[in-house]
């Protein structure tokens, strides 16, 4: 069960945000996580509470206003290789969208199956 978190600035206006977290979704679904295994929120800040470097450490282009945060906690053991499939076909899906994939920062965190109770208080996987 990943858990997406999108945070960005709140001025995106709700039909982009929608537009965000379906390519981050079906990034997802691309690497093997089931389609009705779907659960996101998003953070809007203003510009006090959104501080971010415009370039920092490699961006090709400064980033702005439409500038993302996603945070995917999903469980561990995903290679390298299923993260860089998951990046790419995000990139991909962001820029057909008609985002630019240079102001989409991602942030994989992980955790182990026993710390998931997904409802009623029940570990399934302990």
């Amino acid at each position: 069960m990943p858990l997406v978190t999108l945070t960005l600035h709140e001025s995106v206006p709700a039909a982009t945000r929608g537009q965000w977290l379906k390519a981050v979704h079906d990034a997802l679904v691309a690497v093997g996580v089931p389609a009705n295994d779907r659960f996101q929120r998003v953070i809007a800040l203003d510009d006090a509470s959104f501080v971010f470097d415009d370039g920092y450490p490699d961006a090709v282009r400064p980033r702005d206003r439409r500038f993302a945060i996603v945070e995917l906690l999903w469980s561990q053991g995903r290679s390298v290789k299923v993260k860089r499939q998951f990046l790419q076909h995000l990139a991909t899906s962001w820029a057909k969208a008609g985002h630019d994939p240079e102001q989409l920062m991602l942030v994989f965190k992980e955790t182990a199956w026993e710390n998931w109770s997904f409802a009623g208080g029940r570990l399934l996987h302990a």
